[in-house]
């Protein structure tokens, strides 16, 4: 997964693109766990455009999209947020996650 700056995620959301966007902060053992997690699932998805964004340094964004915890994965389908999640159950779960954004 490759760490996004905001000029990248608002050029995927203005070109209507379909992606999942991982929020994290570094010192959280919470976003370690989960961002294993989702490493694991995306390998399943391919042709899946993913992104992650440092939430220490893009306080405007989780002021945007209404950011309450990380992590967070925000599942956007078309260039408009599809769903945001927090509790990143199991690996099975991210995949039906996932699912929803299939290509």
């Amino acid at each position: 997964m490759q760490e996004w700056n905001e000029r990248e995620l608002n050029d995927a959301i203005q070109q209507k693109d379909t992606f999942c966007l991982y929020l994290y902060t570094p010192m959280c053992g919470t976003c370690q766990v989960a961002s294993k997690m989702l490493t694991v699932v995306l390998e399943m998805y391919p042709k899946l455009k993913s992104g992650k964004m440092n939430m220490n340094y893009i306080p405007a964004i989780s002021i945007q999209y209404k950011i309450e915890s990380v992590p967070c994965l925000l599942l956007i389908k078309e260039g408009q947020l599809l769903e945001k999640i927090y509790a990143f159950q199991s690996v099975p779960y991210l995949y039906t996650l996932l699912k929803k954004l299939e290509l």
